[in-house]
């Protein structure tokens, strides 16, 4: 089943994800370093007619703005007439999701997949807490398990990258522990993609056992998408994963159609004449995975 949405701009991003669990299918999110990039993702998530969320790293909301971001998307959203939401992707303290949750982003990450357990649930209950009286509905979403921090093409595993994947019960103690309203768990993903390979598949199973541990309220977000088998993505979202994060696919798009643009006029100067090879290039990957992800 396709998944479609009435664009009148009045859902949340929370019935938006719970919608996308109950047909079968994932939100796709995306991360920008600018607004052509966001344009590119917009144009493909128009022409399918599906929401899409938009996120930024630290690092690339640092480049950015947080406040001129949340509002390129709003206005993105208006333009393009599709629902688009913002989330802080990645964002490692407590304090720096408080300022994203202040600057009015949908939903914010706080990884604390480094931490003990006991210091990653506290500080997520900490931002849960913040963001419940931020008067407006912000999603939570915290991390079990690590998984790596590189948006890049790698040679092979980072050595960091734990082999010891959370169990369900790990991943329902903290939701219930912290009010989290989505999880990201490690089930044999990781961030980057492996050069000349596609990345190791997903533990199905473990994702299954995850969603029936916690039920239809609670977002289970796959992060470190790019690089996978689409059969790794079809059967992940099957087994209850309702939100998908791709990254480096688009970086690497982006950059390539950047480089094609330039080519063909080395002497060109003017920013708009070249840029749209790199938001063409990266639209067609967004599309594909929009596609994908909603059995389009």
């Amino acid at each position: 089943m396709a998944f479609s949405v009435t664009l009148t701009f009045m859902k949340t991003l929370k019935e938006v994800m719970y919608e996308a669990l109950e047909q079968g299918v994932a939100l796709g999110h995306f991360n920008i370093s600018d607004s052509n990039q966001l344009n590119g993702i917009a144009m493909a998530a128009q022409e399918l007619n599906v929401p899409v969320v938009i996120g930024v790293s630290e690092g690339e909301s640092k480049f950015l703005g947080l406040d001129k971001m949340v509002v390129m998307v709003r206005a993105t959203g208006k333009e393009y007439g599709i629902d688009i939401f913002t989330n802080a992707d990645h964002t490692h303290s407590v304090e720096g999701c408080k300022l994203a949750i202040d600057a009015g982003m949908d939903s914010v990450i706080f990884d604390g997949s480094k931490l003990s357990v006991e210091e990653n649930i506290s500080s997520a209950k900490e931002v849960v807490d913040y963001a419940n009286k931020s008067g407006r509905e912000v999603i939570v979403e915290g991390e079990v398990g690590y998984i790596g921090t590189s948006s890049k093409v790698l040679d092979e595993i980072p050595d960091d990258v734990s082999s010891v994947l959370p169990s369900p019960e790990d991943v329902k103690k903290f939701i219930d522990e912290t009010g989290a309203s989505a999880v990201a768990p490690a089930v044999g993903n990781l961030h980057g993609m492996l050069k000349g390979r596609t990345n190791p598949a997903l533990n199905i199973e473990l994702i299954k056992a995850m969603r029936n541990i916690l039920g239809n309220e609670t977002g289970m977000v796959l992060h470190g998408g790019s690089g996978l088998a689409d059969e790794d993505f079809t059967n992940a979202i099957k087994a209850g994963i309702n939100v998908v994060h791709i990254n480096t696919e688009i970086r690497i798009a982006y950059r390539k159609g950047l480089e094609a643009k330039l080519a063909e006029n080395l002497d060109e100067v003017a920013p708009y004449r070249y840029l749209n090879g790199g938001r063409d290039a990266l639209a067609e990957v967004v599309k594909g995975r929009l596609k994908l992800f909603n059995n389009l």
